[in-house]
């Protein structure tokens, strides 16, 4: 490194220009394309493509937060559909509670709890009226649970496919769960039909571009955090956890906390990015939980390359854009397309579509010297 580059900051060097470029079209360009030139003009973004972006970047912060633990420390969730969707029911029960009298039975309480002769809110509605407290209820809620759910798991050196397992059946559980009526989170219809976010309609182009590029920052954000975990101390016991657990025991590291904070933080980047998707797409339900979503997760992140975090974000962007022309074009087949695609990143791409760029060695990008242990 040449004694000129060592003397920039770091989020000032070259190879983040990029970071803060997609960060100007996120946050200014996309939503002037948007609201100021006109629906004639070629250059005119519809709002069909920003709400359809505006998920595939909190899909895309889901993949970070898989790569963080997958990537880096060798932990491989089959199940971070679950915090993903907890964030999302957190954020829907305060958007239920902004509907007020506007509902179809024009009483206090939601509309399914009034179909269900429910005479007052359940207690964890509590403070669903509150968008301070739901900010943090969407972080704590996922994060509580992965601590102590993490804290079991890897206290009994529960690893590998085993873990995958558990986490798998841990998200259908609470699927189950969301799907009985007596749970208070809408059955299988879950929540929709939402009116307003902090008093301000949610149905307009300028709140759609407002959740657009907040989920926009938020991804950036997102990666600004990980790259720096990843370079620190903390990132490279990380990967020594990843490719030599026993070993790093042996040098005197207990590697529980250092698991179960990369675990638990992993958890609540899922649960902002469900908080973030659920007004944008109207509608949040028991089927965020199911394992198929968060087996998807983990094919972002394969697609595009474990170990980078780069990868995940490309891999999310073009799994999610695949699908939305195949489920137009060719529904019937979308499935097999996805499947053909993860078998051929498993047998000949194992650095995923960024290790198509061949332009860096592995170590540049975080990737291992070493295959990844699942």
């Amino acid at each position: 490194m040449t004694p000129s580059r060592r003397r920039l900051p770091l989020l000032l060097q070259p190879q983040w220009l990029g970071v803060w470029a997609g960060l100007l079209v996120v946050a200014v360009l996309v939503p002037v394309l948007n609201l100021a030139v006109p629906p004639e003009h070629f250059l005119h973004v519809s709002d069909y493509t920003v709400s359809l972006v505006g998920k595939i970047l909190c899909y895309a912060i889901c993949a970070l937060a898989m790569d963080l633990i997958w990537g880096y420390a060798g932990i491989l969730s089959l199940g971070h559909g679950l915090f993903f969707a907890l964030g999302g029911y957190v954020m829907g029960m305060y958007l239920m509670r902004q509907i007020g009298r506007d509902g179809h039975y024009g009483a206090d309480l939601p509309d399914f709890m009034v179909f269900l002769d429910w005479k007052e809110l359940p207690w964890h509605w509590a403070l669903s009226d509150s968008f301070v407290a739901t900010v943090l209820l969407v972080m704590l809620v996922p994060g509580l649970l992965a601590l102590v759910f993490g804290y079991f798991a890897f206290r009994s050196r529960i690893q590998g496919v085993y873990f995958s397992i558990i986490t798998q059946a841990l998200t259908f559980a609470a699927m189950l769960l969301f799907f009985r009526n007596e749970t208070g989170f809408g059955g299988n219809n879950g929540f929709t039909d939402f009116k307003r976010i902090l008093g301000y309609p949610i149905a307009t182009g300028e709140m759609r571009v407002t959740l657009f590029a907040l989920s926009g920052v938020t991804l950036v954000l997102a990666y600004v955090a990980c790259r720096w975990l990843v370079a620190s101390k903390f990132g490279r016991l990380l990967q020594a956890v990843r490719d030599a657990e026993s070993r790093l025991m042996f040098c005197g590291y207990d590697p529980l906390p250092y698991k179960l904070a990369v675990w638990t933080f992993s958890a609540v980047l899922c649960g902002i990015a469900g908080a973030l998707y659920v007004p944008q797409v109207g509608i949040i339900n028991p089927s965020e939980m199911s394992p198929a979503n968060s087996i998807e997760i983990a094919v972002w992140t394969a697609v595009g390359g474990r170990g980078t975090l780069i990868g995940p974000i490309v891999g999310a962007f073009a799994v999610n854009g695949a699908k939305s022309w195949f489920t137009v074009a060719m529904p019937e087949y979308w499935l097999y397309a996805l499947g053909a695609l993860f078998i051929a990143v498993t047998l000949w791409m194992p650095r995923g579509l960024v290790g198509l760029l061949g332009r860096r060695k592995p170590d540049s990008l975080g990737a291992s010297k070493q295959e990844h242990r699942t």
